[in-house]
């Protein structure tokens, strides 16, 4: 793949997050000689020309015309890229097309997916022809689930280095988040269940955390769907909404990387709240309102918040390892924006940079596998995230 044309595709970027995702080069690269070589792509060249200007991109940034069912234009697209990052989801509406062109040509695939019912068809449908062709395709790029995926990663190599072990039991913990969900995942979350009405089949690929490990399944994990008081954190935890793709690429990392943190490894990730009555309140409001999270007007597809509202938002991410003679282990990661927008399309233009220097093999697998702390250096230098133990 080194004689392509373009080393990078964002492929979306007229659509809200796309755009951001283009800014992210301009504003990291963009006068940087030894920078990437990127293309912005979509259906529309005139929306591609108007978002150019309007980001202030160099008037000589190539621009791609391809439509999501266009295949021809989709592996012609894709044969002139390294690596394609997309944003235009649902992944199950418009996504199929495009895997299937980076698959066949080579190229590397970068998105933002949470949908595990359609990760796990790509899985089966694609994992051995990927190898095969050397495609790296990489889903959940953004705040779900790289944070969590690489928070567990290094706390893992942290324990090996301090116990000799990886922890066979980890806790992933949201201790604040300022931010809003998207209309990507409202939209999302809306095509997976009728999905799911059409399709049965996929309800137990969604419940399991073993939907994204096919011919594995461990042993039993912990729930997170109940409130609880956590004793050595001192206050009460909620269930978290994105818990159920999260877990799953955890798994399949791990799963994916010969089971480095072991095979009787038990994950799961809750919201911590505060301690006594309130702290038990508000977890129970939680799991109330995680019954209808988008409420009665959920944002729509292409919507977000202001670049002030971006800038204002953050995470803070507590992993908590518990090794079998007691010790325990706290690693933390810390993210600086919007983790819905302003985070996650820096993310995924760092997972696209990272790849571009990835050696792994090819096939369907998660950042954690393909990328690892490689991912973890670049994030930390151009995406303001901080991962880093923490005193327990």
């Amino acid at each position: 793949m080194a004689n392509r044309e373009f080393d990078i595709v964002v492929y979306g970027a007229t659509g809200y997050t796309g755009r951001l995702v283009a800014e992210h080069f301009v504003r990291e690269y963009g006068d940087r000689q030894d920078g990437p070589k990127w293309a912005m792509a979509g259906r529309s060249l005139t929306k591609l020309q108007d978002v150019r200007d309007a980001i202030g991109a160099p008037a000589e940034t190539p621009l791609v015309v391809a439509d999501a069912d266009d295949t021809a234009a989709l592996e012609a697209m894709c044969r002139r890229t390294r690596v394609v990052l997309t944003t235009v989801g649902p992944y199950q509406l418009y996504g199929d097309a495009l895997v299937a062109a980076c698959v066949a040509t080579g190229t590397d695939y970068a998105d933002l997916c949470g949908e595990p019912g359609w990760m796990r068809e790509q899985i089966d449908r694609h994992h051995a022809a990927a190898k095969e062709s050397g495609a790296r395709i990489c889903f959940s790029s953004g705040f779900d689930s790289i944070p969590f995926d690489l928070g567990v990663l290094m706390l893992q190599k942290e324990a090996q280095r301090r116990f000799g072990a990886p922890a066979p039991r980890v806790r992933g913990r949201v201790r604040s988040m300022q931010g809003t969900f998207s209309g990507g995942t409202a939209a999302s979350l809306g095509a997976t269940m009728k999905a799911v009405a059409k399709n049965p089949k996929l309800i137990p690929i969604l419940q399991s955390p073993f939907g994204l490990t096919p011919g594995f399944e461990g042993p039993e994990q912990p729930g997170g769907m109940v409130p609880r008081y956590e004793e050595d954190l001192g206050k009460w935890a909620a269930p978290f909404i994105m818990a159920t793709i999260n877990v799953k690429n955890v798994h399949r990392t791990n799963f994916l990387g010969g089971f480095p943190y072991g095979e009787d490894f038990r994950y799961d990730e809750m919201m911590l709240t505060s301690p006594g009555e309130a702290g038990k309140a508000a977890a129970d409001a939680v799991t109330e309102m995680l019954k209808n999270p988008f409420g009665a007007k959920p944002p729509k597809p292409g919507e977000g918040p202001s670049k002030a509202e971006r800038e204002a938002g953050s995470y803070d991410l507590l992993f908590v390892g518990e090794m079998p003679g007691g010790e325990r282990l706290h690693y933390a990661v810390k993210g600086r924006y919007d983790p819905g927008y302003g985070s996650t399309s820096r993310m995924l233009g760092e997972t696209g940079m990272a790849l571009l220097s990835c050696e792994a093999p090819g096939g369907v697998g998660t950042p954690g596998h393909f990328l690892g702390e490689a991912l973890v250096a670049r994030l930390e230098e151009r995406a303001e995230l901080r991962f880093a133990p923490e005193e327990g």
